[in-house]
């Protein structure tokens, strides 16, 4: 494999427009099995028990108490297919394929009862505007097993480099973890102070924000599109400092994206970069330092030696 095709493999393009219906339906399959664990594990500060993690095959849940038996749920990318598995050896999968929201949850439902698992959710979508129940949603069908595997492969890249960022803080600091609410991947910083009481967004409880931001946070992600036209790093404080959106931050492509509230790192920047890794780096560091050094964080115990 060529240098070019190796660096195509690692970092595949991922254009909004090609694969937005599958997208849009995928974002439905893991609301469904990320409300599933909801359901089963017990409550973690910020809501961190309901995320997902990368493996080399895909998205885990991790393993669920139901009872005195252990389930987990995996996507799996490579044989396109979902795993429902428990700790006393049982196991049955779906496949990942061109089939409706409405025939996945029935699917999905089907494989836990058929393991002895009784986890009944409630069905409507979180944080997007078409709420349909998923149970009567026939109109988000598509799936295209290209683009749903290079997404997978640009959050195991992502993954890896938002781990070497997390590595950098000592203090408070979330999993790097996928949260199937938004469709995103995130890490989060914390100062250790109590953040204002959140005013909560549109298609969120509001009970959800304000414990997701209970304390003063600066937190880095990235965002596959959806609102956007293109997939992108994010990063924003919260609460938002005076001066944020005018602080200098790297690299130049770094823009401040008014109607979100965010700082905003196109993916193609990253990806079409000599060094990816030393492109997105700097915004996960700069756009921390704009956060920690205008609330005034007490980085010296938070931030971990160079030496």
């Amino acid at each position: 494999m060529s240098e070019m095709n190796l660096k195509e493999h690692i970092w595949p393009q991922l254009p909004y427009e090609a694969w937005k219906d599958t997208y849009a339906t995928l974002h439905m399959w893991t609301q469904i099995i990320g409300k599933i664990k909801l359901k089963l594990s017990p409550m973690i500060n910020h809501w961190w028990q309901v995320a997902f993690y990368i493996t080399s095959r895909g998205f885990t849940t991790s393993p669920m108490p139901f009872g005195s038996i252990y389930c987990q749920i995996d996507f799996d990318f490579i044989d396109h297919k979902i795993l429902f598995m428990t700790d006393n050896g049982n196991s049955c999968s779906i496949q990942l394929k061109a089939r409706s929201v409405a025939d996945f949850y029935h699917a999905a439902m089907e494989a836990l009862n058929s393991l002895g698992i009784d986890a009944p959710i409630w069905t409507t979508p979180v944080e997007v505007s078409e709420r349909i129940p998923f149970e009567q949603d026939d109109s988000h069908t598509a799936y295209d097993p290209e683009y749903a595997q290079r997404h997978w492969k640009v959050l195991v890249q992502v993954d890896r480099v938002f781990k070497e960022f997390r590595s950098r803080f000592i203090g408070k600091v979330s999993p790097v973890h996928f949260f199937w609410g938004a469709f995103d991947m995130a890490v989060t910083r914390f100062s250790g102070r109590r953040a204002p009481v959140h005013p909560g967004v549109p298609n969120v409880a509001r009970r959800v924000m304000v414990e997701a931001y209970s304390h003063e946070v600066s937190s880095c992600g990235f965002w596959p599109g959806a609102g956007l036209g293109e997939p992108a790093f994010y990063a924003y404080a919260y609460p938002e400092p005076e001066g944020f959106k005018e602080y200098s931050v790297q690299p130049e492509e770094t823009y401040y994206n008014k109607t979100v509230g965010e700082f905003l790192l196109p993916y193609e920047a990253v990806r079409t970069a000599d060094l990816p890794d030393e492109k997105l780096l700097p915004f996960l560091q700069s756009t921390y330092e704009a956060a920690a050094v205008l609330s005034k964080w007490d980085r010296e115990s938070l931030e971990r030696s160079k030496q």
